[in-house]
């Protein structure tokens, strides 16, 4: 006799939780919202601007850089 699903959800939730795992909801922005795309752009545009006038963030950047030779070990 086959299963019903509430009893195979129940099942692979029990599994999960039996190796150790449990669960967890996770709200995030809904991007087909209008207007979603626009935030995001104006968003982005502030952090840039942001970023061009933080002349120590821009040294830093660039000291950085000469760090990142062999920096993944090959």
């Amino acid at each position: 006799m086959p299963s019903s699903t509430a009893a195979r959800v129940r099942k692979r939730r029990a599994a999960l939780r039996e190796a150790g795992l449990r669960p967890v909801q996770i709200w995030v922005p809904d991007t087909r919202r209008p207007g979603f795309a626009e935030e995001c752009r104006r968003q982005a545009r502030l952090a840039a601007a942001s970023d061009l006038a933080d002349q120590d963030l821009a040294a830093f950047l660039d000291e950085a850089l000469g760090d990142v030779e062999g920096w993944t070990g090959s």
